[in-house]
């Protein structure tokens, strides 16, 4: 895939580094050109030092070929600008960081896919396993969150089937049990220490699950 990437910021340079690794053909974008020669001596990449909101600029980049168009910067003025000029250079996949949430709408007007507030974000999953030590959130999705969580040896539910545990508004999705084991869980699935529990639950009852879970799952639990 040809992959166009603005800004070379921390979220940008982590992003190069992950369409390198899965064999994409990697441009970026960036006013910088410190910053451009900086990646340039990691990747096998093309770096073109310029403004994205400018078109001669994303033609250099090959703009007419491109397959994935990412707008990183942490201006959310310059991420629309570039997003709209590759909506109309006909890019199929056009996605960007919006910076401040009041400015999604603009960005959703023009077709882009977007993630919000990268900073909220990455503060929000920081409080979640400062809350939850034992827990791994794995994804945020549409009406739900994903995560694991393990059985700590001890816990009141240790032993017993998964029938026996009290839920609400989740489903287990698979059981990873030591040796790296998967389980497709049923009814009379025993759980034992150190099982890893994959969860979904819905959006709004996020916090009553887990505070479920912790009692049945942890060992200090009351």
């Amino acid at each position: 895939m040809y992959i166009i990437i603005v800004g070379l910021g921390g979220i940008g340079r982590s992003l190069v580094k992950q369409a390198v690794e899965h064999g994409n053909n990697v441009v970026v974008i960036d006013h910088d050109e410190d910053r451009c020669s900086e990646i340039l001596e990691h990747y096998d990449i093309l770096a073109v030092t310029g403004n994205a909101t400018d078109k001669t600029t994303l033609e250099e980049a090959g703009i007419d070929r491109t397959e994935a168009f990412v707008a990183t910067t942490s201006d959310d003025s310059v991420n629309l600008m570039a997003c709209w000029l590759a909506k109309r250079f006909h890019v199929p996949n056009v996605v960007a960081i919006v910076n401040q949430t009041t400015h999604s709408d603009f960005f959703k007007e023009v077709g882009v896919r977007i993630s919000e507030n990268p900073d909220e974000l990455v503060a929000s999953r920081l409080y979640y396993w400062t809350e939850n030590p034992q827990l791994q959130k794995l994804a945020s999705i549409p009406g739900g969150t994903i995560f694991e969580i393990a059985a700590e040896e001890g816990a009141p539910i240790v032993g017993h089937e998964i029938r026996e545990l009290k839920v609400k508004d989740f489903v287990f999705i698979a059981i990873r049990r030591a040796g790296g084991v998967l389980i497709i869980p049923s009814g009379n699935v025993k759980i034992q220490p150190n099982d890893i529990f994959t969860v979904f639950t819905k959006k709004e009852a996020e916090d009553d699950c887990l505070r479920l879970l912790n009692k049945q799952l942890k060992k200090s639990a009351d």
